[in-house]
């Protein structure tokens, strides 16, 4: 999820107009509770360096402060054609971060009480022009706060806006060994299919 969120306020997507995020500066994406950011200098991060591709100096930069979307993410060339300063992230992001909340994963599936346990996603059914989102997906069924069964062979859909909005919280069960640093998202809706 949080690839299509880079990948939609990447410079080329927004330079070909193919971003469901266009013209999105500084206005919600996400909750207000919430700060997207990266930490290229992070000691001993996965993603860490100090330059990009291009040879421009990295820094620690907030893609969404508040919710509210404050930066895109620009190479030199991308960065010209819109008009913008380069943000120094030829060849991607470097230790993308979101701030975690309190709860770990058995705590976030007590607050969740009923619903989807998601572990794996299968497909491409992902429309960055629109954000709608359809995948495949098999993980768990949750009664009570707790796993109940396996489910297997089914479809999550919604819309990347709606998703992105209706984070209501991230869990403290993030893996530091990754270049992206979060833990499990609790999304308050999407569409479930399947037998």
């Amino acid at each position: 999820m949080l690839r299509r969120f880079i990948g939609a306020i990447n410079g080329d997507a927004l330079n070909r107009k193919a971003s469901f995020l266009l013209d999105h500066m500084d206005r919600p994406v996400f909750p207000d509770s919430m700060r997207v950011y990266e930490q290229p200098r992070l000691p001993r991060g996965l993603g860490s360096a100090a330059f990009d591709s291009e040879g421009v100096a990295t820094r620690e930069r907030d893609f969404i402060t508040e919710g509210v979307l404050r930066s895109y993410v620009l190479d030199s060339y991308s960065a010209c054609r819109l008009g913008m300063e380069t943000t120094g992230n030829s060849g991607g992001v470097r230790n993308l971060t979101i701030d975690p909340g309190d709860k770990d994963l058995a705590g976030l599936l007590r607050a969740m009480d009923t619903g989807l346990l998601v572990t794996e996603l299968i497909g491409f059914g992902v429309n960055v022009v629109t954000g709608d989102y359809s995948r495949g997906a098999a993980g768990f069924w949750v009664e009570g706060g707790e796993i109940r069964y396996p489910v297997d062979e089914i479809t999550v859909a919604g819309n990347l806006r709606d998703m992105f909005l209706g984070i209501a919280e991230v869990g403290n069960d993030f893996d530091p060994r990754w270049a992206t640093r979060t833990g499990s998202v609790l999304i308050e809706q999407m569409t479930v299919a399947g037998a």
